[in-house]
Order: C-alpha cells, then sequence, then structure tokens
C-alpha cells in the first residue's frame, strides 16, 4: 500500500482505529462518548468554555434559581441511523434522551425546545411520523415542547435527519445529586439489562447476518427517578448510561468522586440473545448504548428501599444491585468475574458502534 492510499483510507475511509494522541483531524471514535470524546472535550472545549458549572462534568447543568429552587438545563443532538429501529425512532430517542439527562440530577424535567436538521428530500410522511413519535414520548414524559428551529441542507449534506434538543428542569435546592458524590460503602444499582437499544439499532441496519428478537429499550426515566428519591434512600449519583456503556459512566462517576467502583459481573443483567449477539461480533455489552437504563449510587442502609421504589415502576421491574464503591483503586472500576477473578474496566477507547444515538 503506498503512501498516498494509506493517507486516503485514514482520512475517508469508515473504519475508525484508535488514533494517535495527536490526531489533527475528527474521527467517528470522537463521538464514542468514551475516552476520546473525553480527551477532546479537555483539550479543545473546557479550554475555552471553562467555567465551574461546566467543570462538573455532568450531564445537566445545576443553576441557582431563587432561595428554594435550582434548574437543571441539559441539551443533545440525535444522528441515529437509520431513523427507525425496533422499539424506537430518532423522535422518541430525542425526547427521551434529554428528559432522562435532566432527570440524572434529581429534577423535573419540564420543557424541551426542538431543533431539526432536514435533509433536501427527505419525504414529509417521514417527518410526519417522528414528529408524532415526539409527541408521544413527550406526553408520556409529562413535558412540552415550548419553541424549535429548522433548517434545511441540500440532498448529500445530511443524513436525511438530524435532531438538537434542550431540556428544562427544576429541583429543590441543596439537593447534592451528581458525579462527585459517590462515596465508599455506596451500592450500585441498574434498572434493567444492559445493551438492549445497541444491538436494536445494528439489527436495524442488518449488520448481525442472523435474526435476533430485541428492541430498544429507549424510555423516559423521569418518573423512576421521582419514585426513586420519594423512597426515603439517600441517592448520591444518577446517571444514564448512553454512549460508551456503563462501563465509561461508571468510569466517568469514578474520576468524578475519586473513588473505585467494584462489580460483580454475575449481578449484571444482559437478556441472552443480546449476550449470544455480543459474543458472535465480538462486542461486550458494558459497552454498548443504552436509552432507557439508570444507573444509581445510592447509600447502602437506603439500598433495598430504593431497588423496592424502582422495581414498583414500569421501567425499573428488573433493577438489581450491581456493586459497590470501595476506597481502593480510586478513579478505577474493577470486575469481579464469574471465575473469580478481578480485571479493569476501562472506558470506551475508539468507537464501536457509531451513529447509535
Amino acid at each position: 500500500m503506498d503512501a498516498e492510499h494509506k493517507r486516503v483510507t485514514l482520512e475517508e475511509g469508515p473504519v475508525c482505529p484508535i488514533p494517535l494522541p495527536h490526531q489533527e483531524r475528527i474521527v467517528l471514535g470522537h463521538g464514542s462518548g468514551g475516552k476520546m470524546t473525553h480527551d477532546l472535550v479537555e483539550r479543545l472545549f473546557l479550554p475555552h468554555f471553562d467555567n465551574p458549572i461546566l467543570r462538573t462534568g455532568d450531564d445537566a447543568a445545576p443553576l441557582e434559581l431563587g432561595e428554594e429552587l435550582e434548574l437543571a438545563l441539559s441539551t443533545d443532538s440525535h444522528v441515529v441511523t437509520p431513523l427507525f429501529f425496533p422499539g424506537g425512532d430518532i423522535g422518541r430517542l430525542a425526547v427521551c434522551g434529554t428528559v432522562n439527562d435532566v432527570a440524572m440530577l434529581g429534577a423535573k424535567p419540564l420543557y424541551l425546545t426542538a431543533g431539526f436538521i432536514l435533509e433536501e428530500g427527505l419525504e414529509m410522511r417521514t417527518l410526519e411520523r417522528v414528529i408524532h413519535s415526539m409527541m408521544e414520548a413527550a406526553q408520556e414524559a409529562g413535558v412540552a415542547i415550548v419553541a424549535g428551529d429548522t433548517k434545511v441542507v441540500e440532498r448529500g449534506k445530511a443524513d436525511r435527519l438530524f435532531i438538537n434538543t434542550t431540556g428544562l428542569g427544576v429541583r429543590r435546592k441543596g439537593l447534592k445529586i451528581g458525579g462527585a458524590q459517590a462515596r465508599p460503602g455506596d451500592a450500585v444499582l441498574l434498572s434493567g439489562p444492559l445493551g438492549d437499544h445497541g444491538m436494536a439499532v445494528v439489527r436495524a441496519r442488518g449488520e448481525l447476518g442472523f435474526e435476533i428478537e430485541v428492541e430498544s429499550d429507549t424510555a423516559p426515566l423521569n418518573g423512576l427517578v421521582e419514585a426513586l428519591l420519594e423512597s426515603g434512600a439517600e441517592v448520591h449519583v444518577l446517571r444514564d448510561p448512553t454512549r460508551g456503556g456503563l462501563a465509561t459512566t461508571l468510569n466517568e462517576i469514578a474520576a468524578q468522586s475519586q473513588v473505585g467502583i467494584l462489580l460483580d459481573e454475575a449481578a449484571i443483567p444482559v437478556r441472552p440473545a443480546v449476550q449470544a449477539a455480543c459474543e458472535a461480533l465480538g462486542f461486550d455489552p458494558l459497552y454498548l448504548a443504552n436509552e432507557g437504563r439508570l444507573a444509581a449510587i445510592v447509600a447502602e442502609e437506603g439500598a433495598e428501599r430504593a431497588l423496592r421504589a424502582l422495581r414498583g415502576q414500569r421501567y425499573g421491574e428488573a433493577s438489581v444491585r450491581i456493586g459497590r464503591v470501595v476506597e481502593n483503586h480510586a478513579g478505577r472500576v474493577m470486575l469481579k468475574t464469574r471465575l473469580g477473578s478481578t480485571r479493569v474496566i476501562e472506558r470506551l477507547a475508539g468507537e464501536m458502534l457509531p451513529r447509535i444515538c
């Protein structure tokens, strides 16, 4: 392979290997939600936009509002392909994704805005179907879409439809829920099986080479959060493990709180169909995207109350305890395997499944 061919392959090809640390062009891995995304934010965005609120590193920003309440503000862009997949579509995903980010601060989501990038040639019936799905998801979550924007680009300049949503909610002032609040001794809870969304999108793309029965878990989780807070459990961290999966999410929390997290592999639920597909494709369910799952870190004394509260809700019936927060190996996530050994769980490095959300 000559040098010119190598250059074209790296710059234009679909494969996204882990690039050199001083990569000077954006590659798919920068959108993975994993280590490369983290490095991009640390290298470019934070130095220019740095402020105490942004520096907290959570998915939503707490903003002071009077003496009793705080606002929670979040924004997200959605570029999933295909637009429709088993169990969801880009419209439902856009609403649920932002509702969940606001809810992960312990806030009650109230309002959304929606921005649409439309490609010339997009079928009107497709757009109407997506908008109807957004309406249904917003009604389910109890939020209103109150403002928006639409832009159209030339044919071939986008991939049919991209959506940006911004969410606004409120929470009680002084509520300490965030990635930096985990404490040694806390219990780590998960609201259901991993990897359903990621594998449903792969199924919709026709990339499996075989059929599996799996649907995306895309869902609004604000009702689940409300029930958890009302349980009386002392909730320290809430996070929805989307891009980069549970492994990346827990690594972020471990780094923010400077604690260790020890997981029990045998306790982590994965549907048999998803596990089989992962084994066939060489994927790890810990890194697959989820769009309707919640990871909660709560004080041990309230862990059972928290589990009962989660299991009493539609989207939390399969909630389980999957691990605990520990003092040693601060900033790292460890997994106790079914064989009894212990291994390190790192952040997602490159891009496993691009355009997943």
